[in-house]
């Protein structure tokens, strides 16, 4: 009989099922008919989103952000495709109907130290989505909905709202569009029902590109302007919904989030400025809990440096207002330079810092640990073990791009409490005299990427975590693993 808990085991249960996602994909790839002959206009993965396709007049596109992480999702998300765009016969014309079909598999294996008895987990992650919207044909009106199903096997330990949502829709809005109301390419769009939200970095608010389950909101937001325009301007009210595996999701009738948040780019060709105003008010009714009143007010900037090869980016953040019967304060920093080697292989070497204030003092009337809002997790750490939150996290990357289809990006990173008194939040460990220290460990990752087909993409990572004197001294401590292989399919 073989032990559960063997590495062999282990060992063999992931290089086995390495070796099955990579049949799986040459499967696909060699099954996928090509198109012996296309219309002209027929595309493939390096199709604008349909966001840039309709802006007019055509302009140069805007700076985009390098930084690890940062780059958005567009609207419709970036599998969804016009009908026209499929090269099939019949629907040359059929630019109003937009489609998306794509579904992800991952299989991870996890020395989990995230768990308080540092249990070993190895789990798959099913996550299928479709998208059917309609646009130009009935404007002003528009409309979109996304379904999403999400669930996850094999794992030794109940299931979470992180892995599981089964059969939900993560959108289901009506919009009003008006085409170059404000001037030519600068559009009124207002949103109403269920949407996904994804501003400045991800680092506040993020759809959630890692995570098997999506972050979604209910209720309304304006944009003036595009994301692809020389300047936009966005505000929303919404509540966030909440997941429930097997239920219908609702939104948090307690809870509502508001933001405003403007881009001003073109202006100079050196930097992009976003600055953001964010408020989450959490009114809840039983005793339990307690009423918050968070305000975020923070700068997003980013560009090239001069005529160099050098980039960066950075986004700074205060808060104010109340958590329950305490003040809330707190702060927050990312800075990224970046340099990109004049080579064929593209590397790209960049060096960021991440800082989030923590509580010193919980007995002080004042709350001073950094609340992350919607942020996405996998962007501080491959393992999600790090948020924006109570940390002070260095980290230097290497990014390499060896062949048009084959990406491969490796990094180090250092971390510590910025309060040694406050929770390393992530795994909830903490001392509150703060004698255990305060550097937490460090974290090597790997990340390759390979896409088989314009349908299909192969991605293998792991990264591997060193425990510091904090980790040691308040608890159960080894080194840790996060070995993964994911597959995607898009139609």
């Amino acid at each position: 009989m073989i032990h559960r808990n063997s590495s062999k085991y282990r060992l063999e249960q992931a290089l086995a099922s390495t070796l099955l996602f990579v049949s799986a994909a040459e499967l696909l790839a060699q099954t996928s008919e090509p198109a012996q002959t296309q219309p002209a206009h027929a595309t493939n993965v390096t199709t604008p989103p349909l966001e840039e396709q309709e802006a007019q007049p055509k302009q140069p596109s805007h700076y985009k952000s390098k930084a690890w992480g940062a780059r958005l999702d567009s609207e419709p998300p970036g599998y969804v495709k016009t009908l026209d765009q499929f090269g099939v016969a019949g629907l040359e014309d059929m630019d109003w109907l937009e489609f998306g079909l794509e579904h992800r598999t991952r299989f991870e294996y996890r020395s989990d130290y995230r768990r308080p008895n540092l249990e070993d987990d190895e789990q798959f992650l099913l996550r299928s989505r479709v998208y059917v919207g309609l646009r130009k044909v009935l404007d002003p009106f528009r409309f979109g909905i996304e379904l999403q199903d999400s669930r996850q096997f094999h794992s030794d330990f109940p299931d979470r709202t992180r892995d599981v949502n089964e059969a939900e829709f993560i959108q289901a809005f009506a919009e009003l569009y008006f085409k170059d109301a404000l001037g030519k390419g600068y559009p009124i769009q207002f949103r109403a029902g269920r949407m996904s939200l994804e501003y400045l970095d991800r680092r506040l608010v993020a759809r959630n590109r890692w995570r098997n389950t999506t972050n979604a909101f209910d209720g309304f937001r304006l944009r003036l302007g595009r994301p692809d325009a020389d300047w936009q301007f966005d505000f929303f009210a919404v509540q966030p919904v909440e997941r429930r595996m097997t239920a219908r999701d609702r939104a948090d009738e307690e809870r509502w989030f508001y933001g405003l948040v403007g881009a001003w780019r073109r202006w100079s060709k050196y930097v992009t400025l976003e600055p953001y105003y964010f408020i989450l008010d959490e009114d809840r009714k039983g005793r339990e809990r307690s009423d918050r009143e968070i305000h975020t007010l923070g700068l997003h900037a980013f560009g090239p440096i001069g005529a160099t090869r050098f980039d960066y980016d950075f986004d700074t953040a205060f808060q104010c207002g109340g958590d329950g019967d305490r003040r809330h304060r707190a702060f927050a920093f990312r800075g990224e330079v970046g340099y990109t080697i004049q080579h064929a292989w593209k590397p790209r070497v960049s060096l960021s810092t991440v800082y989030a204030s923590g509580d010193r003092d919980p007995d002080d009337g004042l709350s001073e640990r950094f609340d992350r809002l919607f942020q996405a997790t996998h962007c501080p750490s491959t393992s999600d073990l790090f948020s924006w939150q109570n940390t002070i996290s260095p980290k230097i990357r290497l990014s390499l791009r060896p062949a048009s289809r084959l990406r491969i990006d490796t990094s180090y990173g250092a971390h510590w409490l910025a309060s040694d008194s406050d929770d390393w939040v992530i795994p909830g460990r903490r001392d509150p005299r703060g004698d255990s220290g305060d550097f937490i460990g460090q974290e090597l990752e790997l990340r390759v990427r390979y896409r088989i087909d314009p349908r299909v993409e192969l991605e293998v990572g792991y990264a591997h975590f060193f425990p510091g004197p904090f980790f040691e001294n308040t608890g159960p401590a080894d080194d840790a693993d996060l070995f993964y292989v994911q597959t995607t399919f898009h139609f």
